[in-house]
């Protein structure tokens, strides 16, 4: 809330930018957010509904202002109209948010696509001017730049010395017409360029490149990160610590993913796959407290659409040695759980840019499958430093 010299108050404007905003999850964060400032929906799924949350003094619903990038050129409105199709969105609110709707879609820029050959160093300063320009336009306090686009394959060894490690090192490269930075990290060295924080809501490369972390810390921004935990990954950060305090031995966690849309056609090429597999593994060992055999597999199934279906079999050994085993299976909406998080972690993001935290913010990895700067992946100590996070961003 900002009060003006009549004593007026009115909502601080924060600005989301989408990256890949035409997208499933960046569509229905986008429907979502302005069906709950019309009253049009309720706050299910929102973490920031809970006092807890809520009092690091969040900005408000009503006050964010959307905008974005994306290479796609479909009209929003006709992205959400697919969305209902698919069971994804109430049909009844398109007609309602129609105006809102496109509102939105006019404030989307065309993004990074490597095919047109433009060089990373010039991409990097219209992205940014991009997002110069949403903030004055629109009058907003601050932006968050969130990553939702497909998934990238991962970086690969960085030499310390090298573009991707040291900042000096990628400015030269950049300057040079080089382009050797993943497109993700593209985004986020624009967002830093612009004064902006920044969330990587995919296991890309993003800002966790030294390179780019480098660029946040001289930018003085915080940035957060990397893979929302949506589904199984949320289960087994529950779980995986059961087995642990109760002293049963899990021998093995095998695990088989099938989803669609346009993620599940991104996770049919191997080496984006990769990236999702990497991110969906790491911690299991960490909370168990042993190594495990842990086999995973991920199958794009077109007729899926939106939903996703893991299938979980756990081989556990009791007392005496006697062999036991759990299975569970979850089916969900990818975009419906993913964009409540979306617009939990933009607000309290930009909430820890205005009291100045840098860096990456490591008590919002409750939100991750790869939390940045933490080894913490069990969901209830997640919850504790997320609590303790907020209350220290509490107003006074």
């Amino acid at each position: 809330m900002t009060i003006d010299d009549a004593g007026t108050t009115t909502p601080t404007r924060t600005g989301i930018w989408l990256v890949g905003a035409r997208g499933s999850v960046a569509t229905t964060t986008v429907v979502g957010a302005l069906a709950l400032r019309a009253g049009l929906t309720d706050s299910v799924g929102l973490v920031s509904q809970f006092p807890e949350v809520a009092v690091s003094g969040l900005p408000e619903i009503a006050g964010l202002v959307f905008g974005g990038h994306d290479v796609a050129t479909q009209p929003l409105a006709k992205r959400a109209e697919q969305l209902v199709q698919g069971g994804v969105l109430p049909a009844r609110l398109l007609p309602l948010l129609a105006e809102e709707l496109e509102a939105v879609d006019r404030r989307i820029r065309h993004g990074l696509d490597p095919a047109t050959g433009e060089p990373q160093g010039v991409a990097v300063d219209r992205l940014r001017d991009d997002l110069t320009a949403f903030r004055t336009a629109e009058g907003l306090d601050r932006v968050v730049v969130v990553d939702v686009a497909s998934t990238e394959p991962p970086a690969g060894a960085v030499a310390a010395d090298g573009p991707l490690g040291d900042l000096a090192v990628l400015e030269s490269a950049l300057a040079a017409g080089e382009s050797p930075l993943p497109l993700s990290s593209v985004y986020a060295l624009a967002a830093y360029r612009a004064g902006c924080s920044y969330v990587s809501f995919t296991p890309s490369p993003g800002s966790r490149l030294p390179a780019l972390a480098q660029a946040a810390e001289r930018a003085g921004v915080p940035w957060a990160g990397s893979d929302g935990k949506t589904g199984e990954t949320l289960v087994k950060s529950a779980l995986a610590p059961m087995f642990a305090t109760r002293a049963l031995k899990v021998r093995s966690w095998a695990s088989y993913n099938m989803l669609g849309g346009g993620d599940g056609a991104t996770l049919a090429d191997p080496a984006a796959a990769a990236s999702k597999i990497d991110s969906k593994r790491n911690g299991l060992e960490a909370m168990l407290g042993h190594e495990v055999d842990g086999p995973m597999h991920i199958d794009n199934v077109p007729d899926l659409g939106d939903w996703k279906t893991a299938m979980d079999h756990v081989s556990f050994e009791g007392f005496l040695g006697v062999r036991m085993s759990l299975q569970f299976t979850w089916s969900g909406c990818d975009s419906a759980l993913a964009a409540p998080l979306v617009l939990d972690l933009a607000r309290l993001t930009a909430r820890a840019h205005e009291a100045g935290r840098t860096g990456p913010q490591s008590a919002l990895g409750f939100f991750f499958k790869d939390p940045v700067d933490s080894d913490e992946h069990r969901l209830g100590a997640q919850w504790d430093a997320l609590v303790a996070w907020c209350s220290g961003l509490a107003r006074g």
